[in-house]
């Protein structure tokens, strides 16, 4: 049995294109069950260059595409309109929702990432361009800030992207996605946590959006949730501990989000 891949459209009016390129993939359909956007979702393209990456992104064979690639000197190259679903989440899980393709946006960005051992930071024009994408694409879809999300926070039991060397604050502060800071306040060391802890901190992390069910067992899941978190949100000590600050970091972000 032979499938007829979709019409490689351009971007319609609706998209007010960012992009200075426009590299069509043949790898995207219409979004399931008629499903508007709500959440931006950034990854890095864990290649060694962006020509890689748009090889990759636009190759039938991969499979595998996004809306958007920003390439090491900040320029933006469109991949899919922002109409269609792209394939970029994969096997993800966010707030209640399996399909995150459906409801999302994915950005590209070219950063080799966790595949160096020393990992390779964002350049400033690099980081620029995110910054002016992303807010024009949560300002026309309406994203609210809660959704603006890394790929390893929908997938955090196989993705690590965009890393813990992101500048999420950066984004943050220009009034894209969430940032929470303890203040300059000392947080010690914590002790083991009981089972009534660790229910309350999974109940946080779910409340947040994360997948994670309430067991009050500091599982082999928990572990990579609150790594997810820690390189979303703590950055400088990726560890998967349940330290005083990292718990401390979950509950200003779970009372923000409830707010």
């Amino acid at each position: 049995m032979s499938c007829s891949l979709p019409e490689i459209k351009m971007p319609n009016d609706t998209d007010l294109l960012k992009a200075e390129c426009w590299v069509p993939s043949p790898n995207f359909e219409k979004r399931l069950n008629n499903r508007s956007v709500d959440l931006l979702l950034l990854h890095y393209t864990a290649t060694p260059t962006n020509a890689y990456a748009l090889e990759l992104l636009t190759s039938k064979d991969a499979g595998v595409s996004s809306h958007y690639l920003i390439d090491g000197e900040g320029e933006i190259f469109q991949l899919v309109g922002e109409d269609y679903r792209a394939w970029h989440a994969g096997d993800a899980f966010w707030d209640g929702e399996c399909d995150i393709n459906s409801c999302s946006i994915g950005i590209e960005i070219q950063n080799q990432g966790a595949a160096l051992a020393r990992v390779p930071a964002y350049g400033r024009r690099q980081m620029a361009a995110v910054i002016d994408l992303s807010k024009d694409i949560v300002r026309r879809h309406n994203i609210p800030p809660s959704r603006v999300l890394a790929h390893s926070d929908v997938a955090p039991h196989r993705k690590q992207d965009p890393g813990a060397h992101f500048d999420w604050k950066a984004l943050a502060n220009e009034g894209v996605g969430l940032w929470v800071e303890l203040g300059g306040s000392e947080v010690g060391p914590m002790g083991d946590l009981d089972e009534r802890g660790i229910r309350l901190v999974q109940q946080q992390l779910s409340v947040i959006g994360y997948g994670l069910e309430v067991t009050g067992v500091f599982d082999d899941r928990t572990v990579l949730v609150v790594t997810a978190f820690q390189r979303h949100f703590r950055q400088g000590l990726v560890s998967g501990v349940l330290d005083g600050e990292t718990t401390a970091l979950i509950d200003l972000l779970h009372d923000q989000i409830k707010a």
